[in-house]
């Protein structure tokens, strides 16, 4: 059995070796066990179930709350050679009946299927008539009330195990804590499963964190500096925000969109679309936005706004560098967020004994945010995890955080709440301090008390950060009920009566205006490098619009990476490449290998794949002969052709078999095309019911291509 997973991961999906305990859970999978799978976002969760799927006999059913994205791993699948689809309420009753029969023939290896649709009659009848592999629940935290992400379809999924006890199931998430693991198994009848928790470090990301001061510009500052160009996702708090932050960063030269509930569904997919698809674009979201993304080269998640809980934040920022490459979570917070979080708390429906837990999660994320050591080691031993050593990739490590002996102002402070009898927020307390003269101040009669005036010695912003780390340590709650005024708590009383002394970190001071910089990637050591690098995503981006498909469906940006580095010059030497697997080498490995073969020799050239297909036709052997000698697909010879037609060195009627007529209909669809399609050839595809194969249709467009090439010469020449 594992010699059969090695091969699977080898020959399909192009990797040497397993990571971690992939081997292990495989082999468990496989054998027909069940399993509980924690491992961090990037840690191959998905290989886990589905080259078991692809080893044991019957469809793997895969459970997912991502109908929007369905599609998009079903593609990422089906690139790679699998037989794979989905069943949920996008399909035409005919296209889900063709599912359905193939399915009950046994021709598929894995189905996706979204929990709502699972729950019905007829899917479950449906499952009880085919020959299921396994069943795959993917963001498994959704069946816990402790999760951070609660769906109620998730709570009906325990009629697998009562319906199906033969059938092995893998529970699989990036975050769950000791609650909700123990949660996700009692209510999935996972008792008798092996755990499989991984750690939970992603040294790749270095993680930022400041207070709040100016957050916009704070926002633009990082995204001009580190991010120019790179896609990222900004996460707000509410609606609102969210459109205003897109906006503003739009008005700015960051092309970035919106994401949130109360948008239509058509945009809310449309800029999901463009996001996945396109280059560089950020989307401004609140936390509807994420679950489920597999965009690799998220090169950075940014908070405006404080996270509900330690869980929320560690799935979040999760999402930036899946591909393993340096990726930065960045975030402000302040006061208000404390505030407006614990009236969130305080106003739900929830229990005391919830609401509990939701002030301990959002004491952590506080403790998170203030403390002066290293984050990394907070965040994951907040997992149970440990982390021996301080990471040397996050702020407080790489810029240890000032402190100072804040006693006798924190004591100022305290008393200055209770003198004017814990009623009062912040921004009149710091009045009070600084000894204002307003209005309201004389009319409550706080000019005559002890504490007016004894702070002056602090401006407003450093009384704001004294009250937000009293706050946050516990010093202080928020009176939401009585509009935000500050009470004092037990733990108040060693520092007011001096046995105990506080330090707080000194907030650093924001730059006062943005310098741009011009990144050149530390990856690349040539300009010649990273020119080379930019033409491979081109290449890319060219024959994933030909497919509709998402650009790191093609290969992610560590493969391309290796092309840069490596330079291979044959299919076996492609075929070498991490992520590169016999379905994907037959693709794609000719388009790629031209592209560095033009890098290599200096010259537009055909690589020796290409040059091999021409002259064998140049020796009058036609596309079937050639497809059989060369032990290649027709449509790729076809491919080969089409860039000897493109360089005029054959012609058209040489190569395919069509009309004239044939010929200027095909011109004509492509004419009609936006110029910024006329790289696709789906709808042209389309148009024609799939008469024409894709490698035909590349023929004729080349040589189109050619003949307007020759026309624009003949044309500017007079």
């Amino acid at each position: 059995m594992k010699k059969d997973a090695l091969y699977r991961l080898q020959h399909t999906f192009g990797y040497d070796r397993f990571r971690g305990e992939q081997a292990e859970i495989i082999e468990h999978m496989a054998g027909g066990g069940d399993a509980l799978v924690i491992m961090p976002t990037g840690g191959g969760k998905s290989l886990c179930y589905q080259i078991p799927a692809l080893l044991r006999q019957g469809v793997a059913i895969v459970v997912s709350p991502l109908i929007a994205l369905m599609q998009d791993q079903v593609s990422a699948l089906q690139q790679l050679g699998i037989q794979a689809a989905f069943l949920n309420s996008t399909l035409a009753l005919d296209d889900a009946r063709q599912v359905e029969n193939q399915m009950l023939a046994n021709q598929l290896d894995l189905v996706y299927v979204a929990p709502e649709r699972l729950n019905t009659a007829r899917m479950l009848e449906l499952l009880r008539r085919a020959e299921i592999s396994l069943f795959a629940i993917d963001e498994a935290h959704c069946v816990s009330q402790w999760g951070h992400d609660f769906r109620t379809d998730y709570l009906k999924l325990s009629l697998l195990h009562e319906q199906f006890p033969q059938i092995p199931r893998i529970a699989l998430t990036a975050t769950a804590d000791e609650r909700t693991r123990n949660d996700v198994i009692q209510r999935l009848g996972l008792g008798n499963a092996k755990q499989f928790i991984s750690g939970f470090d992603r040294p790749n990301i270095r993680y930022l964190i400041a207070p709040k001061q100016n957050p916009k510009q704070q926002l633009l500052s990082f995204l001009k500096n580190k991010h120019q160009g790179d896609a990222g996702i900004v996460y707000c708090l509410s609606r609102k925000k969210v459109e205003d932050v897109a906006e503003w960063l739009s008005q700015q030269d960051i092309e970035t969109l919106p994401y949130h509930a109360g948008l239509s569904a058509d945009i809310r997919q449309r800029n999901q679309h463009r996001f996945l698809r396109e280059e560089g674009v950020v989307i401004a979201a609140t936390i509807a936005f994420g679950m489920g993304i597999d965009k690799p080269n998220v090169r950075f998640v940014a908070h405006l706004d404080l996270p509900k809980s330690i869980e929320s934040y560690y799935q979040e920022t999760g999402r930036a560098g899946r591909d393993g490459q340096p990726a930065n979570a960045w975030m402000v917070f302040g006061l208000q967020d404390v505030i407006t979080l614990r009236q969130f708390i305080e106003s739900s429906e929830a229990d005391d004994f919830h609401k509990r837990i939701e002030r301990s999660r959002l004491d952590a994320v506080l403790g998170l945010c203030e403390i002066t050591t290293c984050r990394r080691q907070v965040l994951l031993a907040y997992f149970g995890d440990t982390l021996t050593e301080p990471c040397g990739n996050c702020d407080t490590c790489l810029y240890p955080a000032e402190t100072w002996d804040a006693t006798e102002v924190a004591q100022k402070a305290l008393s200055c709440v209770y003198r004017t009898d814990q009623r009062f927020g912040v921004n009149y307390l710091i009045d009070v301090l600084r000894g204002s003269e307003n209005e309201r101040i004389q009319r409550f009669g706080h000019s005559q008390i002890s504490t007016y005036g004894i702070g002056r010695e602090l401006q407003t912003t450093q009384w704001r950060s004294v009250f937000r780390q009293l706050i946050s340590r516990g010093f202080l709650n928020v009176d939401l009920e009585g509009h935000g005024g500050l009470r004092l708590t037990e733990l108040c009383r060693p520092l007011l009566k001096g046995k105990q002394k506080i330090q707080l970190r000194k907030d650093i001071k924001p730059e006062k205006k943005i310098r741009s910089e011009t990144r050149k990637s530390a990856s690349f050591a040539t300009s010649d490098e990273e020119l080379l690098w930019k033409t491979l995503r081109a290449e890319r981006t060219r024959l994933a619009k030909e497919q509709s498909l998402p650009p790191y469906v093609i290969f992610h940006d560590a493969t391309l990476m290796e092309m840069v580095a490596h330079r291979p010059a044959s299919l076996d030497e492609f075929s070498r490449l991490s992520g590169v697997g016999e379905s994907k080498l037959e693709k794609y490995g000719e388009s790629f290998l031209t592209v560095l073969s033009r890098y290599r020799d200096g010259a537009d050239t055909q690589s020796d794949t290409v040059n091999e297909t021409l002259q064998l036709f140049r020796q009058q052997l036609d596309v079937e002969e050639i497809s059989i000698r060369r032990e290649l697909k027709s449509d790729t010879i076809y491919r080969h052709l089409a860039q000897g037609l493109e360089q005029g060195s054959m012609k058209l009627d040489e190569v395919v078999t069509l009309s004239h007529q044939e010929v200027a209909q095909i011109e004509d669809v492509i004419l009609a095309l936006p110029p910024d399609q006329h790289c696709s050839l789906k709808s042209v595809y389309e148009s024609f019911n799939e008469e024409y194969s894709y490698g035909v249709l590349s023929c004729v467009r080349a040589a189109w291509r050619y003949k307007t090439h020759q026309l624009r010469q003949e044309n500017s020449s007079k």
